[in-house]
């Protein structure tokens, strides 16, 4: 199925920095709860499934890329406000995607 570049726009996806990982133990599957700097948007709050391939240590102060305009959404006891993008890979596990250099945070995909 086709889509416009109209129906790409409304999907917003943009850089942010995180600065906070704590574990998740209350999801269903294991996630981390990521805390996401987007600069002029404000901090955002995401879960992640991303505790096979990477460590808390090592994603803080990683660039990441996330869709920022979904509803908010009930994880457990936690509110995920944007979407953090990553690749499935073979074995299901989650792999980031990243800008392959330093942008400043908040700017959008196109």
């Amino acid at each position: 199925m086709f889509i416009s570049y109209s129906d790409f726009e409304k999907i917003e996806i943009h850089v942010g920095k995180i600065i906070k990982v704590e574990e998740f133990p209350k999801a269903k599957k294991p996630a981390y709860k990521l805390w996401i700097d987007f600069g002029d948007l404000g901090i955002k709050k995401s879960s992640a499934q991303i505790t096979k391939n990477y460590q808390q240590e090592e994603l803080i102060n990683r660039l990441i890329l996330a869709v920022t305009n979904f509803p908010p959404r009930q994880i457990a006891d936690f509110i995920s406000e944007v979407l953090v993008l990553g690749v499935v890979i073979d074995n299901g596990e989650v792999v980031l995607i990243q800008p392959d250099r330093d942008v400043a945070m908040g700017k959008r995909v196109l």
